[in-house]
């Protein structure tokens, strides 16, 4: 059994001995508070049906903690939307806000188990940038994830997955998430 005080994720040592160290050398930084790191992965889950049935809400949380591995906290409306028989304060998604170890693991898993099983993957957008050193990108289905059990899923969900960094333009955080071995559709891989 792992002892959990001497445990480190993967990608937080893969950021400490390589990242670092190429980013350093890559952008010329002066000082090791320059270097880019990442700061939190926000996962999003929009339930459109929460407006029918609240109780999709309460599986799409519980579907979201098991992916984290953190508890999710479910959204509600600010304000009522006639056209879409939203009322303020209905249910309406869950969110989740992973910092430290479990951004680490989180990410991890995301490029190496997640990304891969996507159907027809041919890489994500390179332009996904919000031009202050974050990326956004989605997925279609939460199936994709091996904590998700196929057989027990009723319905299909995306979710926004929201990586923010400490990278002051969108140049240093491509490279910072290149390190990771994010797919880009830009970069081509042998």
């Amino acid at each position: 059994m792992l002892d959990q005080a001497t445990y480190i994720p993967r990608a937080k040592q893969l950021y400490s001995s390589t990242i670092r160290p190429a980013l350093r050398e890559e952008f010329a930084y002066k000082n090791d508070m320059m270097i880019p790191r990442l700061d939190k992965i926000v996962i999003n889950m929009g339930v459109g049906e929460a407006v029918k049935d609240t109780k999709k809400v309460k599986t799409a949380a519980e579907q979201l903690t098991l992916i984290a591995g953190q508890k999710a906290v479910i959204t509600h409306a600010k304000k009522s939307i006639a056209g879409f028989r939203v009322r303020e304060e209905m249910p309406l998604g869950c969110k989740v806000t992973l910092r430290g170890d479990r951004m680490y693991e989180f990410m991890d898993r995301l490029i190496d188990i997640a990304l891969p099983r996507v159907r027809d993957f041919r890489g994500v957008k390179p332009t996904s940038f919000d031009g202050r050193g974050n990326y956004a990108m989605g997925l279609k289905e939460q199936i994709v994830f091996p904590e998700i059990e196929f057989d027990k899923v009723d319905d299909v969900l995306g979710m926004d997955i929201i990586i923010c960094t400490t990278a002051k333009t969108d140049a240093e955080a491509k490279a910072l998430l290149t390190h990771f071995n994010m797919p880009f559709t830009d970069i081509v891989r042998n």
